[in-house]
């Protein structure tokens, strides 16, 4: 599946090493290589660590294909609705290679 039709949109992408970052898709090419503007990487904290979830800005941001697990679009008026600081969760895993 070509992901032509997000470009220009808000995307989620989860990394090969369990990272979540949403930005506005840019471009891509046919290796999944993505070019994301106004990148913010959520920290989710585990509900037993005491500090806080945090965003982290990126600003611009490289992603190489090898490193795309999952990518897909946002609905931003429902991500507008969370407070991404009181969000706990597990940890994601990484993708192993077989």
């Amino acid at each position: 599946m070509s992901l032509q039709p997000y470009v220009n949109k808000r995307v989620l992408v989860i990394t090969a090493d369990g990272r979540t970052l949403t930005g506005d898709l840019l471009s891509c090419d046919q290796l999944t290589n993505l070019v994301l503007g106004q990148t913010v990487e959520r920290v989710i904290r585990p509900s037993d660590d005491p500090e806080p979830s945090t965003e982290v800005s990126h600003g611009l941001y490289l992603i190489r294909g090898e490193n795309v697990a999952i990518c897909g679009l946002v609905d931003e008026d429902l991500d507008g609705q969370i407070d991404w600081t009181q969000v706990r969760g597990g940890v994601i895993g990484g993708i192993k290679h077989v």
